[in-house]
């Protein structure tokens, strides 16, 4: 059984841990200074880019909204898949894939704790789904962009980390493929 090189294991927990601090702080940063969603913006670059506070309780762009309890079990999944993946004997294979799996654990964390309502927020006002008071079981989402009539969904630090590593994932893909193809070539080349 190989060990996991110690680089490796502090590479992943470190854009783990840091990349969930961030998380967790900024979105905590965003509803002190925002307060609760209203619509009320921040502009950082006029009409640009901003931060304004919204909840989301479903998944990507609000796809599955209301269906919480389903991305919790998701992300429960996703995170010991994770590990899993990682540290399974013969893993960490490259630094992308493990930079790729820090990143998206820090995301998927982050998420999580919103959905498990740990951040303390209540609902300020009814729907049919919760009345003015309950716990909020939603992402904490703030930062806005938009060009011209265009406004990107509003995301957060947890959304960002889930991007990149999927990215890297991608490139992790690519750059393997392209290896084993290249080593497919030097064995016919030798025949």
């Amino acid at each position: 059984m190989k060990a996991v090189p110690w680089g490796k294991f502090v590479l992943f927990f470190a854009l783990a841990l840091v990349g969930l601090t961030l998380d967790l702080c900024t979105k905590q940063w965003a509803f002190d200074r925002l307060g609760p969603p209203s619509g009320e913006v921040l502009w950082v670059v006029d009409r640009a880019v901003g931060f304004e506070t919204s909840l989301n309780e479903g998944a990507l762009f609000g796809l599955g909204h209301g269906w919480v309890r389903a991305f919790v079990v998701l992300s429960f999944v996703a995170a010991a898949g994770i590990l899993v993946w990682l540290f399974w004997p013969g893993n960490p294979k490259d630094w992308t894939l493990t930079a790729a799996l820090g990143s998206v654990l820090a995301g998927v964390l982050g998420n999580l704790y919103d959905r498990l309502g740990l951040h303390g927020l209540q609902w300020t006002y009814a729907t049919d789904a919760h009345q003015v008071g309950d716990p909020v079981y939603a992402v904490r989402d703030f930062i806005l962009l938009k060009a011209g009539p265009f406004k990107w969904p509003n995301f957060n630090l947890a959304d960002t980390l889930l991007v990149c590593g999927a990215a890297l994932l991608l490139l992790h893909a690519y750059l393997d493929h392209r290896k084993e193809r290249a080593t497919a070539q030097q064995r016919q080349g030798r025949r």
